[in-house]
């Protein structure tokens, strides 16, 4: 299992949201690179970066910044956050990132995930489904979209698709644990890989993670949890990373 920590930006300082609420932003540093250094000491194979200005429609305003913490570390970098066109996910891919994470516009432009896998492959691609009341939300989680998540899942996979990124809205920031059962749903009904997001607040919430590396989940990503010293990522890593 893959334990991903993430770095959400905003306004060039890391921060986390609850439930993705602009409003609820905690600032907890303002030099990113020195957190994601950190992440790659800790032994972290994978850093989530999630450009959250550009998901509430600011696009440039962490550009230089995430430039930077892809060149800062050895490791790799996935990326989300109002990614919505197909010249957008080129651009990224270009400059250092490893996979581009698509949201709103995999609910509101199928066939632009289709036309970025054709021609960029499934490698570097991965949609986001950001789960609240059992339906796909959109624009920096603001939205409904009426889009129930397992159908959204469904016809993501006919685009060729090898992974999803699910969260579960209502715990993402809470620190209350996760909510599996959309995860394995997903896994379950697609075949393809699923790296989980949203409550972890202890190491104990990893271990109910593990038993479901079978099951499709493949990774956990990790933020707030770590931010707020509840869970020692170094210890994560070493006791649940394969």
């Amino acid at each position: 299992m893959q334990i991903i920590p993430a770095i959400d930006l905003l306004g060039n300082r890391v921060v986390r949201l609850s439930q993705g609420i602009e409003d609820t932003a905690t600032v907890y540093s303002d030099n990113p690179i020195e957190i994601a250094k950190g992440f790659h000491e800790a032994g972290a194979w994978w850093i989530h970066i999630v450009d959250l200005d550009g998901a509430f429609g600011r696009n440039g305003v962490n550009d230089d910044l995430i430039e930077q913490i892809t060149a800062a570390v050895p490791v790799q970098v996935e990326l989300g956050g109002g990614i919505r066109t197909v010249d957008r996910i080129g651009y990224w891919l270009n400059r250092g990132i490893t996979r581009v994470v698509i949201g709103s516009a995999a609910v509101k432009d199928p066939n632009m995930v289709e036309k970025a896998v054709r021609k960029y492959g499934n490698i570097g691609i991965v949609v986001g489904i950001d789960i609240k009341d059992n339906e796909a939300a959109i624009h920096g989680w603001t939205e409904g979209s009426g889009v129930d998540y397992l159908d959204l899942a469904k016809k993501m996979k006919t685009a060729g698709l090898a992974r999803f990124i699910v969260t579960d809205i209502t715990t993402d920031g809470m620190l209350t644990g996760p909510k599996l059962k959309p995860m394995v749903d997903i896994a379950e009904n697609t075949g393809l890989a699923v790296i989980a997001s949203g409550g972890i607040s202890e190491l104990n919430d990893l271990e109910v993670i593990a038993e479901y590396a079978g099951h499709g989940i493949e990774g956990i990503i990790i933020g707030r949890a770590i931010y707020e010293n509840r869970l020692d990522l170094k210890e994560a890593i070493d006791r649940y990373q394969k």
